[in-house]
Formats: structure tokens, sequence, C-alpha cells
């Protein structure tokens, strides 16, 4: 969906950005994907870890964009604006992530167990993947904000 259009929705709202706060959020993004590999933790933890290792990603696509989601369903924007900035080649991946959402949103507020060691793994694997996608990205679209 058009950014401007989710901006009339009230679903975005206009946000400035900068080096130390793409700086931070890779920072938060590398802890989490160092995290979600600890032993000993829950299959559902590993996955919510990893989810927000991968929410975070794609909020610095937002971010550069110069907008922030907002209100209720903020998760599922940050999917669809994904889609919407990296092109429809990501599409596949915009759609995992956002199943990965309703997966994550299961575990965490409503059932125990319901995430098995593949679907953790799988999920740290595409984060680190989607990283690169996205350091990529910043370097030839936003050089400003990396180093």
């Amino acid at each position: 969906m058009d950014l401007e259009e989710l901006l009339k929705e009230d679903k975005l709202k206009r946000h400035k950005t900068s080096g130390m706060e793409i700086e931070n959020l890779i920072k938060v993004i590398r802890r989490d994907i160092q995290d979600s590999q600890v032993k000993g933790i829950s299959t559902d933890r590993k996955f919510t870890i990893a989810y927000n290792a991968i929410l975070q990603s794609a909020t610095i696509l937002l971010y550069c964009k110069g907008y922030r989601a907002k209100g209720s369903g903020h998760h599922y924007t940050i999917f669809q604006t994904m889609r919407e900035i990296l092109g429809e080649k990501y599409k596949k991946l915009s759609d995992y992530f956002d199943s990965c959402r309703v997966k994550r949103n299961t575990a965490f507020y409503e059932c125990a167990g319901v995430i098995s060691e593949k679907e953790a793994d799988e999920l740290i694997k595409e984060v680190e993947k989607f990283l690169d996608i996205v350091i990529t990205w910043l370097k030839k679209n936003y050089p400003e904000y990396i180093e």
C-alpha cells in the first residue's frame, strides 16, 4: 500500500530519523539475533526474539522513508510498507514475516509451545539474511545513516 495513503489513513505519521537512531536499531537487531541463539531458552522465546529483530529491520526502511507506524496493527503496517519500499521482489518475504507476526502473537499472548525448533531456526536464519538486505539498501539509498 502507498505510504501517503497509509499516512492519510492515520496508520503512519511523519518521522525524521538520524544516523544515531538507525545505528541504535542495528545494535538492537544484532543483540536480538545473538540472544535468539542462546541455548536453553524455549523455542517460543527464540522465535519472538528473532521476530523483534525482523520488525526492527523493517522499521529501519520505514524510518528512512520519513515515516513511523502508529496505532493498533502497527506491526502489520510495517510489513506492508516493507513491500512498498523494497518492491514486489520482496512480496513473499513480507508475507512470510507477516505470517510470523501471527504466530508470534499466539506464542506471546495466548499459548506456550506453539513454535517448533525448525520454525525458530528458520526465522533466525531469515533475520540474518534480511539484516544484510537492509544494510545493503541503506548503503545504496541512505549512506548518511550508516558507516
